[in-house]
C-alpha cells in the first residue's frame, strides 16, 4: 500500500551488507508511457475536481451540514488526497522503477496510502452505522456535532497508527545504480510476522469493514423496503422522505460496491506476491501493476459522479459549482434546494406523532430545529 514499484518489502541489515531483493529495472516504449500518463492524469483531475466540489457543496451550504455529510466530507478529503499525493507520484515510480522524490517523501508515501485508504473505508462504515441508527433505531440518540468530530479524529489516529510501521522502516537504497524507496524491514524480522502484518492491514482496511457494511445495509434495506405508509399519508411528506432515504441508501451501497470492486484485484495482487515473490521478476508485472493500481486509484473519482447522478441536492450543488461553464445552467430551484429550509409547519408535522417521527426517523430534535435531515 505504500510507495510500491514491483516489489518494495525487503529485509536488510543495519550494516553495510544490506541486501535488496525482488526489485528489477523496467522500461517501456514512449507511446505506452504516454497512454498510461494520460490515463493517470485524467484520473487525478476528475478525482480532485469532483471531491473538492463535494466538500464545497457541504461546507458552503448550512442545510448540507449534517452528521452523514460530515462523514462524506471526510471520505471526499481522503479520496482527494489519495489522488493528488499518491496516484501521480506512485505512477512515476512504477513506470520508471526509480525514486526521484527524496527520503522525506519516501516516508510519506509509505505512511499516507494506508492512512487515507483506512479513512476512506471507515468513513463509509461510519455512514452505514449512522444510517443504521437513523432508520432501524430512529428513537435512539444520534451523534452530536462534537461526537462526529471525535469519531472522525479517531479514524485518522487509528489509520496513522496502522500505517506507522511501514513509515518507520522506509528507506532509500541504491540498487544497480537506481534509487529505490523501499520498506526495509530489519533482517531479524520473521517472515511470518511480516506476512501477518500485511494480512492484518488488508483485513482491517478492506474485508472487515466491507462485512460490517454488508450486514448494516442488509438490515437497512429490509427495514426500508418493508416499511408501510398509512393510506392517508401515501402522497405526503412521509412518502417523499421514505423515497429519499431509499435513494440515499442505494447511492451509498453503490459507493461501497464500487470501492470493493476497484480495490479487490490490487489487494489480491499483494497477497499473491506475499506467497510467491518471484512474480515481481517478470517484466509483464509492470503492466499488470499499473493497470491494477489505476483501477484502485479510480475509486477516488467515482463517488462525486454517484452523488451527482443519484442525489438531487448534490446535483444542484454541482450545477451551482460549475455555473461558469457554458453548458451548465443552474436554476432557481437549484439554489432553493441547497439554501431553503423546511417551514415551521412542516417541521412540527414531522415531530407531531410517533408514527410520523418513525417514518422520518433520521431527524433528531436538534436537526428538526435547524431544518436538517440526516442524509444529503
Amino acid at each position: 500500500m505504500g510507495a510500491y514499484a514491483m516489489g518494495t518489502d525487503i529485509n536488510i541489515s543495519s550494516g553495510p551488507e544490506g541486501n535488496a531483493t525482488g526489485i528489477t529495472a523496467f522500461s517501456m516504449p514512449s507511446w505506452q508511457l504516454a497512454l498510461w500518463a494520460t490515463a493517470y492524469v485524467v484520473l487525478v483531475l476528475v478525482a480532485v475536481t469532483g471531491n473538492a466540489t463535494v466538500i464545497w457543496i457541504i461546507l458552503a451550504h448550512q442545510r448540507m451540514r449534517t452528521v452523514t455529510n460530515y462523514f462524506i466530507i471526510n471520505l471526499a478529503l481522503a479520496d482527494l488526497c489519495m489522488a493528488a499525493f499518491n496516484a501521480a507520484f506512485n505512477f512515476v515510480y512504477a513506470s520508471h522503477n526509480i525514486w526521484y522524490f527524496g527520503q522525506a517523501f519516501c516516508y510519506f508515501q509509505n505512511l499516507f496510502p494506508i492512512t487515507v485508504t483506512f479513512v476512506s473505508i471507515y468513513s463509509m462504515t461510519a455512514i452505514a452505522a449512522d444510517r443504521y441508527m437513523a432508520i432501524v433505531h430512529p428513537f435512539q440518540p444520534r451523534l452530536s456535532a462534537l461526537s462526529t468530530k471525535a469519531v472522525i479524529a479517531g479514524i485518522w489516529l487509528v489509520a496513522l497508527a496502522l500505517a506507522f510501521p511501514q513509515c518507520f522502516y522506509s528507506a532509500i537504497i541504491v540498487d544497480q545504480g537506481a534509487t529505490k524507496c523501499v520498506v526495509a524491514w530489519p533482517k531479524d524480522s520473521k517472515s511470518k510476522t511480516l506476512l501477518l502484518y500485511h494480512l492484518v492491514v488488508i483485513v482491517l482496511i478492506y474485508f472487515l469493514p466491507l462485512v460490517v457494511m454488508f450486514l448494516a445495509y442488509s438490515v437497512i434495506g429490509l427495514t426500508l423496503w418493508r416499511r408501510a405508509i398509512p393510506t392517508h399519508q401515501a402522497h405526503g411528506a412521509n412518502l417523499r422522505h421514505l423515497t429519499a432515504k431509499k435513494k440515499f441508501v442505494k447511492a451509498m451501497v453503490l459507493v461501497v460496491v464500487t470501492f470493493a470492486v476497484c480495490w479487490l484485484p490490487y489487494h489480491l495482487y499483494f497477497i499473491l506476491g506475499s506467497f510467491q515473490e518471484d512474480i515481481y521478476y517478470h517484466k509483464f508485472i509492470q503492466q499488470v501493476y499499473l493497470a491494477l493500481f489505476w483501477l484502485a486509484m479510480s475509486s477516488t473519482m467515482y463517488n462525486p459522479i454517484i452523488y451527482c447522478c443519484l442525489n438531487h441536492r448534490f446535483r444542484s450543488g454541482f450545477r451551482l459549482a460549475f455555473r461558469c461553464c457554458p453548458w451548465v445552467t443552474p436554476t432557481q430551484e437549484d439554489k432553493m434546494e441547497l439554501t431553503h429550509t423546511p417551514s415551521l409547519s412542516i417541521r412540527v408535522n414531522r415531530c407531531h406523532t410517533k408514527d410520523t417521527l418513525f417514518m422520518t426517523g433520521d431527524i433528531t430534535p436538534s436537526e428538526a430545529t435547524n431544518g436538517q435531515a440526516g442524509g444529503p
